[in-house]
């Protein structure tokens, strides 16, 4: 990682774990991030970010899959059940598998090592963005425009929480996001590039299987059968459709 001239921002004292045993990289992302107003702590040891992450709490955590003590994959997996913050996983470029396990594991997104100090910056400030605007009270709690009922599902983008007939769903934020943004666009098929636009701010590259990855990981906890989706489908060459009576 290389040094770049930063980026001038307001970031309202974001706290920004990062999860690193590279203590020279850890102390250069670290030292870049602040300069750009986030509150930034290092973590080198997996065991104990666990421990960190539950107690601490931290606006956003960029996680390493190499470490001592527990890696980036276990970490993930321990502190979901704790944590509902988002969680930017790093992985090697080649490494597709573990990128696709990290989403499995409730990462909500990833960049390849080395990441550009700008694009890291640019990635963060998205995520935090994604769940600091959802999360603002722009309307009534409760209000037709922030909670969408089909059947036995209910979503609310206010509350970011989804509840099965009558019982509350556990999901990560970027799967909520996900969850949410088709539920409003229930009836329309929404292409990968228009999910990749709205929910990640980049193209979609043909390759990337990351969303394919949280549809099926939705599918099952809001009630579909992933071998024979009936809420979520499939569009064959474009992207996917809720629907919006079953």
């Amino acid at each position: 990682m290389v040094n770049e001239a930063p980026l001038h921002d307001s970031d309202e004292n974001w706290r920004i774990l990062i999860v690193e045993d590279d203590e020279r990289l850890a102390a250069l992302t670290k030292d870049y991030l602040e300069s750009n107003g986030l509150n930034v702590a290092i973590e080198g040891d997996g065991a104990r970010a666990i421990e960190r992450i539950k107690s601490e709490q931290p606006d956003l955590v960029v996680l390493d899959l190499m470490l001592p003590g527990e890696d980036g994959l276990a970490v993930c997996r321990l502190v979901r059940p704790h944590y509902s913050g988002p969680i930017l996983m790093l992985t090697a470029r080649t490494e597709d598998l573990d990128q696709v396990l990290g989403l499995e594991m409730g990462a909500d997104d990833y960049v390849a090592k080395p990441v550009r100090p700008r694009v890291l910056l640019a990635r963060i400030r998205a995520l935090l963005r994604r769940v600091g605007d959802v999360a603002e009270p722009v309307r009534e709690e409760g209000s037709q425009e922030n909670r969408l009922t089909f059947g036995n599902l209910v979503v609310d983008s206010a509350m970011r929480e989804a509840w099965l007939e009558g019982r509350s769903i556990d999901l990560t934020s970027a799967e909520f996001d996900l969850l949410w943004l088709l539920c409003k666009s229930a009836g329309r098929v929404l292409t990968r590039e228009e999910i990749f636009h709205q929910l990640r701010g980049i193209e979609y590259d043909g390759q990337d299987r990351s969303i394919d990855v949280r549809v099926s990981r939705i599918r099952p906890k809001v009630g579909d059968d992933p071998m024979n989706p009936r809420r979520i489908k499939t569009v064959r060459s474009k992207g996917y459709l809720f629907v919006k009576e079953l």
